[in-house]
């Protein structure tokens, strides 16, 4: 049984270690609240209650529920929250990003929290209803540099890839015993073409032709929303034929002249620590780096950037070197990107939204580099809302596609 304590300590978000400084006693203190072995002061529960409603996002009442399947940080969960739904499971199995994602989402009882999917695809019962499935599942078997990499060392990649490639089928065990009305599918651009388009056959006649679900399509780039070209697939599906389609999907992007540029999520230069400026040695190394592909053919090295720019992909590598976006700075060497202007740029930090950042300047340079585009996401989720209204007025008159999917959320 959870105590008052425990569920506002787990609506809050915080560590222990972050609850302890919070509420100014020891680790084992804490400890012995959630057990019950001593009353909890007035003051503290007070204090704790402040904490954890100051974080909890304001939500309207949901319309739909879904699951966050290989979530990283949340990317996916923002834009479908965007359009009121509910997120009541939630499987990432990277503990840094598991952190990252309990701070900026601190959820109630309700909401379950998993490391490894496979328990869960192995026994799908596990996982509660849901109408929309989501799942950013792991591109690395089928990114360009990723084949290149695994191809270099003799190791598989793709579906040959057990511990990577293999994780669409734990969605497919997901998908075919829950049936939920949607899910919505991102990865890299390259799945499209990777084994000469078998991968890519393999996925859409598991969900068209073995599911049956109606499946559209896109590879979408960030360029409209942040200053970046990062380009990333997005397979939608409908359980019923709604006349879903991405072929409309222009219509969503936002004017061209209103495109921005890396100005807009660059920190001012007193707000940047000059750690982030690179050493001489590593300067020097990337410019010799440079100069040898050059001189070989290649298009390898690093890209300075300004502030009137659009920046490349920013990748899960960013940690070691910075070199695929470098700032430019008058006078010195170039910088990284900081983990805040990561935030940024994949829009996670954006408008009245502030992101928490937890972890290491080294893990978040990885989870912003895993993650999804969250404007983009929430283009897409506004784009699919119409047609997944209409699936799930469907459901309703059904009377529930599967017992307990449609129970009105609170």
């Amino acid at each position: 049984m959870t105590s008052g304590f425990e569920a506002e300590l787990r609506r809050s978000g915080l560590s222990l270690k972050e609850a302890a400084a919070e509420l100014g006693y020891s680790q084992r203190h804490i400890k012995r609240f959630i057990k019950g072995d001593i009353p909890v002061p007035k003051l503290v529960t007070e204090r704790l209650q402040d904490l954890a409603s100051r974080r909890v996002r304001h939500q309207p009442r949901a319309n739909f529920r879904f699951i966050d399947l290989f979530a990283g940080i949340g990317g996916l969960r923002l834009g479908f929250e965007a359009i009121g739904g509910k997120c009541v499971f939630t499987s990432e199995w990277d503990r840094w990003s598991q952190k990252t994602y309990s701070r900026n989402f601190p959820d109630g009882d309700d909401h379950m929290m998993v490391g490894d999917i496979a328990p869960y695809g192995a026994d799908p019962s596990l996982i509660p209803g849901h109408d929309v499935l989501l799942a950013g599942f792991p591109c690395q078997p089928f990114s360009l540099a990723g084949v290149s990499k695994k191809n270099s060392l003799g190791r598989k990649h793709g579906f040959d890839d057990i511990k990577q490639g293999n994780l669409f089928f734990e969605i497919e065990r997901i998908l075919r015993y829950h049936r939920p009305a949607a899910f919505l599918l991102e990865n890299v651009k390259h799945l499209k073409r990777h084994d000469k388009g078998r991968t890519f056959e393999v996925i859409r006649k598991t969900l068209k032709e073995d599911l049956g679900y109606a499946i559209s399509f896109r590879v979408i780039s960030a360029a409209p929303w942040v200053p970046q070209k990062r380009e990333r697939i997005f397979i939608a599906g409908f359980r019923d034929d709604v006349g879903f389609s991405f072929d409309d999907f222009d219509r969503m992007l936002p004017p061209e002249l209103e495109w921005p540029r890396l100005g807009a999520v660059l920190q001012s230069h007193n707000e940047v620590d000059s750690k982030y400026t690179l050493t001489p040695r590593l300067w020097e190394y990337l410019q010799d780096y440079r100069r040898k592909h050059e001189t070989a053919g290649n298009g390898f090295g690093f890209s300075l950037f300004g502030k009137d720019d659009i920046a490349r992909t920013l990748s899960a590598r960013y940690h070691k070197d910075g070199s695929e976006i470098l700032v430019a700075q008058r006078g010195t060497r170039p910088r990284r990107l900081t983990p805040t202007e990561c935030a940024r740029l994949m829009g996670f930090d954006r408008g009245d939204r502030r992101w928490e950042i937890p972890v290491s300047d080294t893990q978040a340079y990885r989870q912003f580099g895993n993650a999804v585009v969250v404007p983009v996401v929430e283009a897409v989720a506004k784009y699919m809302e119409p047609a997944l209204t209409k699936m799930l007025a469907r459901d309703t008159a059904r009377g529930g596609a599967r017992l307990g999917t449609r129970a009105k959320i609170g």
